[in-house]
């Protein structure tokens, strides 16, 4: 059985991209993701630009299809964060992801993938797409 969630790529005129840290009480406690989360029965990811599917050893498949976002330009509060941090796609190493977006993480970080390639690409965006 697996699990779907979306998670979304949010970066700033400046370029630096939103990430939160998960608390200490949460599955994989402080570990780094993209902020998003489960899709519910009857949701649909038709709107998904790029998917990864990544096996935990507990927990199964999880999908994750990840979005790039544009957002306003109004304070964030990481209410369902421990922390959260704008951060330049080549500083996203620095951090402990969850191991389902190590691949994003990697080819963010290296320049391969830009937030608005994600944006632009048909499902299955470029690097993203199968394992």
């Amino acid at each position: 059985m697996s699990l779907e969630v979306v998670a979304a790529v949010i970066e700033r005129s400046d370029r630096r991209l939103l990430i939160g840290q998960r608390r200490s009480h949460d599955t994989s406690p402080l570990k780094w993701e993209f902020p998003g989360g489960k899709v519910e029965p009857g949701e649909s990811a038709v709107e998904a630009l790029a998917r990864v599917e990544y096996d935990y050893p507990d927990r199964g498949t999880v999908m994750v299809s990840f979005f790039a976002a544009a957002i306003a330009a109004a304070e964030l509060r990481p209410t369902a964060f421990r922390q959260i941090a704008w951060v330049l796609p080549r500083e996203l190493g620095q951090y402990d992801f969850l191991p389902a977006n190590a691949r994003l993480v990697a080819e963010l970080a290296t320049g391969r993938l830009k937030p608005a390639d994600i944006l632009a690409s048909p499902a299955g965006g470029p690097g993203l797409s199968g394992q």
